[in-house]
């Protein structure tokens, strides 16, 4: 993290006034020592002639005009110092604003005035006047409240908690508060038919039918049945495929059982599954993954674990726009939908059917902590039984509501900050939906109440509870579909507050690199939650280094398309335990499990991590330039072309040049950087200057943005979603975070293949990708350069 850097440059600015007065000071107190010198000089002299006399009588005068010129000059500077602080010191310190780090508190918070229609509120006042109003026992009201019962979409106690937390946003001063509704089709089990498990002997008849829990489904699975051997996969990870196709037993056909866990989501298991030929998926809680000791806080084993299985998010069917009531676009399923059931079991059931598993032992790393499971990979069952799995589900339009509540901003009312959290659950969803819902109301009622305390945000907040988040964070992405055109252009960033608190002692902050820096400055001004009188930087530096908190945006993360179908930098935040909370995505995720496992402390961390978000948005809307590291995808590019070097000669050799990639990160660097420095030692307040910024980032009419230099960062993020391909066919565009063969990470995997495996490599596909990995690149280069008399590219190399 660059924050040294940050406030070097800082220094650099606020301490050249500081510097000419130590220089001076300096000067006045040389011109005395050589006075004093002189007279002692003058004293060994022999003193009684008149010559002597005369000479220490207009040293004496000397010494006098010497002091009156010297008060003289220090009276002029002090006076045209403090005249150029009045005139220029709160417009110029908002451009510094909260980059001090945690010194600000230490010096009282003075050093950073409130932007222009700040009314005279220091960012150090207010982050006093946040902490002040931030109240622990609404956020454990709230959290009871939301999860007093399940409330999916759609249903009564779903319209319920929707009703009540419009009511509560209409009772607060915001500007405006209002819903959008939007029909989008959500998958439920079938009430009368239920989804089934057996097993059969060699001839095909039932020997046992397992039970389930007729509430357990994993929505958007496909319909139907499977039969045949079964197999077991570990997490069901690529790596995990590729070790059972290197073994050489074949999964075709056979239902496949995976653990819940190891960095995959239920909609990538199923997905890599069905691409490995599988004919159906059953997906389980091992004890080595989840705890599953009642007594101590753990699942209980029969017990399992629920999950959407579309690889992507919204509405299934509109992909890439939107569901919204006016709409009559025809329905067109979405690639992600799997072709094969899929249905979560508990650890009990998984035992029973694993523990019945022959042929090739596992590897030592699969196993679990099953009882009496002898870890084998199949296919064949004891006996010479297979398994029979049916799934009935349907697919269902239901109406749902997402919940706005603004406060406007005073300078830039067209560009939103964002706060957002999921507002159903399937279950109780204490953790799922509660938590997240909780601290975004105390958020909400905190910064209205600043704002009737006389605090004028520059830029507008917005508040959102979103819809259908159980389904794919359903609500949140159609409603990014609906505004995709504008939002580029006015959403500065978003924050997700979902399953914020599973714990309240490791923080993970899943992150767009723009703003690592403005969580790095935050980190520092607040208080752990769990060790008390240590910030949440210092406690993470003695237990490792603050930079294990940033992790990558995730597929479910409710923060994930913004950045990867938006382009907009988001980011999700939440504090957990080493000893994963196990509840989630369960009947068990309730208020009071989650208080037992938090030691009563929820709402003590829930505060802690809204004072978090709160002092993020607190500088998203009171600097004047956003704290946005531009620079941050130069970096990511640079690992990308050490590994295209490692690979230059069989590239070479296949007629593939890798100079055109090596050309276009070199020109994003260097425009990155060039403009950056240009922002920082600019005059903000020069019309010329904002407007040239503003031509060359925003592509903007000039009249239209007066004066909005900050804009500059706003279109980095969306630079890097590819322009080559479809929304509709590849909603999450972006290059480095998004998904499918455009992004660096398949490109990346595709790579290795020279070496791993030459034979698979596709030399056709490769230059495909390379191709529109390489012209996003230099397409974000090109907007950031400027006109098009900066840019100078020779587009050569070997085709």
């Amino acid at each position: 993290m660059d924050t040294t850097r940050a406030r070097l440059r800082q220094s650099a600015s606020v301490g050249v006034v500081e510097e000419d007065e130590l220089g001076g000071a300096q000067k006045v107190e040389m011109s005395f020592v050589t006075s004093e010198e002189e007279e002692e000089e003058e004293a060994a002299r022999p003193s009684s002639d008149i010559t002597a006399l005369v000479r220490q009588y207009r040293h004496v005068h000397q010494r006098a005009r010497l002091l009156l010129c010297v008060c003289v000059v220090v009276v002029v500077f002090a006076t045209g110092f403090l005249l150029a602080y009045a005139v220029f010191g709160g417009r110029y310190h908002c451009y510094l604003a909260g980059g001090q780090g945690e010194e600000d508190e230490e010096q009282g918070g003075r050093a950073n005035p409130l932007a222009e229609g700040g009314a005279g509120l220091y960012l150090g006042e207010l982050r006093v006047m946040m902490r002040r109003l931030l109240q622990d026992e609404d956020i454990v009201n709230t959290v009871s409240r939301v999860s007093r019962a399940d409330h999916p979409p759609g249903s009564t106690e779903g319209t319920s908690l929707a009703s009540e937390i419009l009511r509560r946003f209409r009772l607060l001063p915001m500007d405006h508060t209002w819903t959008e509704s939007l029909y989008a089709t959500l998958q439920f089990p079938h009430r009368s038919q239920r989804s089934s498990l057996w097993l059969l002997d060699s001839a095909g008849w039932i020997v046992e039918q397992i039970p389930l829990n007729p509430s357990d489904y994993c929505p958007y699975s496909a319909s139907g049945s499977a039969t045949g051997c079964l197999v077991y996969a570990n997490y069901g990870r690529p790596e995990d495929f590729k070790w059972l196709e290197g073994a050489g037993l074949s999964v075709a056909g056979c239902v496949v059982v995976m653990r819940v866990g190891g960095g995959v989501t239920f909609a990538e298991k199923v997905w890599l599954a069905q691409r490995s030929g599988c004919g159906g998926a059953l997906i389980y809680p091992d004890p080595a993954d989840l705890p599953q000791d009642p007594r101590r806080l753990g699942l209980n084993a029969n017990t399992a674990v629920s999950e959407h299985v579309h690889l992507g998010s919204g509405d299934p069917f509109t992909p890439g726009f939107p569901s919204f009531n006016h709409t009559q676009f025809p329905s067109i399923q979405s690639s992600g939908l799997p072709l094969i059931p899929a249905l979560p079991i508990s650890s009990t059931v998984a035992a029973k059917l694993l523990s019945q598993l022959s042929g090739a032992s596992c590897p030592p790393l699969w196993r679990g902590r099953l009882p009496y499971v002898r870890c084998a990979v199949g296919p064949e069952l004891s006996a010479g039984h297979r398994i029979s799995m049916s799934v009935h589900n349907v697919m269902t339009p239901v109406l749902l509501n997402n919940i706005f509540s603004s406060l406007e901003g005073r300078v830039e009312p067209d560009h939103y900050i964002i706060l957002g959290a999921q507002r159903d659950s399937l279950g109780p969803g204490a953790v799922k939906s509660g938590v997240g819902t909780a601290i975004l109301l105390e958020l909400a009622r905190t910064f209205s109440a600043m704002v009737k305390n006389g605090f004028s945000p520059r830029r507008s907040l917005l508040f959102v509870s979103w819809d259908a988040g159980d389904f794919g964070n359903v609500g949140a992405t159609e409603w990014l579909e609906g505004y995709l055109s504008m939002l580029h252009l006015k959403a500065v960033a978003y924050f997700s507050l979902d399953q914020a608190v599973m714990g309240d002692d490791v923080l993970s902050a899943y992150t767009s690199p723009l703003l690592v820096d403005l969580l790095d400055a935050a980190i520092r001004q607040v208080e752990h939650p769990k060790h008390l009188g240590q910030s949440i930087h210092s406690q993470a530096e003695r237990e490792g280094g603050s930079w294990k908190i940033i992790k990558p945006l995730y597929l479910n993360s409710g923060a994930y398309s913004f950045t990867a179908f938006a382009g907009v930098p988001a980011m999700e935040l939440r504090f957990s335990e080493e000893r994963a909370y196990p509840f989630v995505n369960t009947p068990l995720d309730s208020a009071s499990r989650l208080q037992e496992v938090l030691g009563g402390r929820v709402g003590l961390t829930g505060r802690s991590l809204g004072e978090l978000v709160g002092e993020m948005v607190l500088r998203l809307a009171h600097d004047h330039i956003l704290p946005l590291r531009i620079t941050s995808y130069a970096d990511t590019v640079l690992q990308f072309s050490a590994q295209l070097n490692r690979h230059s000669a069989e590239l070479q050799s296949r007629g593939l040049s890798p100079l055109w990639v090596f050309s276009a990160r070199g020109d994003y660097s260097r425009a990155a950087e060039t403009l950056q420095r240009a922002i920082e030692y600019s005059d903000l307040h020069d019309p010329t200057a904002a407007r040239y910024y503003n031509t060359r980032i925003m592509r903007v009419q000039v009249h239209q943005t007066p004066l909005r230099v900050h804009q500059t960062h706003l279109l980095v993020e969306y630079y890097f979603l590819s322009q080559y391909v479809s929304v509709v066919e590849s909603p999450f565009r972006h290059v480095i975070h998004g998904r499918g063969d455009l992004t660096l990470s398949a490109l990346s995997e595709h790579l290795t293949l020279l070496t791993s495996d030459p034979k698979r490599f596709d030399e056709k596909r490769f230059r495909r990708q390379l191709a529109f990995f390489t012209w996003t690149l230099q397409g974000a280069a090109n907007a950031l350069k400027g006109g098009v008399w900066s840019i100078h590219n020779t587009h050569t190399g070997a085709r």
